[in-house]
């Protein structure tokens, strides 16, 4: 494909992905405040046009608040986690993903067991966030401080988090009526209003914050050692790009659940990686691989009654595959730039 053509083809698919992003900004802020008039006649607007759409193509989906909600949720978890993911798996560490899902797994075993020691009902996203930052600084420590190799205290955590969280979940159970099966495998109609402006939120300062850091974190990311040199904090930046995979992650795991969430971080941006030509062109693709990937994995699930996180998953491979025939060649590494 030529090059302008090829810039266009990126640059209006971007546009696409924003346009729908401040769609489902707008439908999250509109049902929550709908009570006033200005917003109830926005959020009429969306639900209309989301009855018109499921008239068109003969499905009964989007005339539900509560499949907007799943839809907000995945639209930002589809910009989000390849954001994240891109600088993840130049680093070689696609394996934290999996770790930090495993670690808010044993958060939300927390959140259960203190809200049944003490009647106070805590937001289990809430605790599984806080429980995900806490590893999330647990590995860097480990990493800092002990002298095996350097994904060691990443599978530690990542098998001892989930030990936890296994322990917990079957000392106490039946103290709780939660299905803890929609956090393991994720579910379409478990994302709740508030599961969903969380979502929206942390998906936006993810944004804004990949913002203001990309270029050191892109020169971490390739040259640490030059970076070192030239007085960049580099533990300060490896400490936040853990921690905005933390947050990622608990936000991805109310759709994919904590067993597929480490998918969206990495095979979006595999998928980039064969056909892009720079480093500020592989985020760009994976986070259009990512969208597609969540848009064409949540709608297959609600035509056919499929689990929404196998579909993603499923779906974002086959991108993958894709990009693999496309370009003809094995991956190599690209330019930083």
């Amino acid at each position: 494909m030529p090059g302008d053509l090829r810039r266009r083809v990126i640059h209006a698919s971007l546009g696409l992905v924003a346009i729908l992003a401040v769609v489902m900004v707008a439908f999250i802020v509109s049902y929550w405040l709908r009570d006033f008039a200005g917003f109830a006649t926005v959020y009429d607007i969306l639900m209309a046009s989301g009855r018109a759409f499921d008239d068109l193509t003969g499905m009964n989906a989007l005339r539900h608040s509560f499949i907007w909600h799943s839809l907000a949720t995945g639209v930002f978890i589809g910009i989000a986690a390849p954001l994240i993911g891109t600088y993840l798996v130049h680093r070689e560490m696609a394996l934290i993903g999996e770790t930090l899902a495993h670690t808010a797994f044993a958060g939300v075993a927390i959140g259960l067991l203190f809200a049944s020691a003490t009647d106070w009902h805590i937001s289990l996203l809430l605790a599984a966030l806080i429980i995900a930052i806490i590893g999330a600084f647990g590995v860097e420590w480990m990493a800092q401080r002990s002298k095996t190799f350097g994904d060691v205290p990443i599978a530690i955590m990542l098998t001892g988090s989930f030990a936890v969280g296994t322990i917990i979940i079957s000392a106490g159970d039946g103290l709780s009526a939660i299905n803890i099966d929609s956090y393991l495998f994720g579910n379409i109609a478990f994302v709740t209003l508030d599961g969903a402006r969380l979502m929206t939120v942390l998906g936006i300062l993810v944004m804004a914050v990949i913002a203001v850091v990309h270029k050191p974190l892109m020169f971490i990311t390739f040259d640490q050692q030059a970076a070192t040199v030239a007085r960049f904090n580099v533990r300060g930046y490896n400490i936040l790009l853990i921690v905005l995979t933390a947050i990622v992650v608990v936000g991805a795991m109310q759709i994919l659940g904590v067993i597929l969430v480490a998918a969206m971080l990495v095979v979006p941006v595999a998928a980039a990686t064969q056909i892009a030509r720079s480093f500020n062109e592989t985020i760009l693709l994976s986070v259009i691989f990512g969208q597609a990937s969540i848009l064409g994995g949540f709608f297959l699930s609600l035509e056919f009654a499929l689990p929404a996180g196998g579909s993603i998953v499923v779906v974002s491979i086959a991108i993958y595959l894709a990009a693999i025939l496309l370009s003809g060649r094995s991956l190599v590494p690209i330019a930083a730039h």
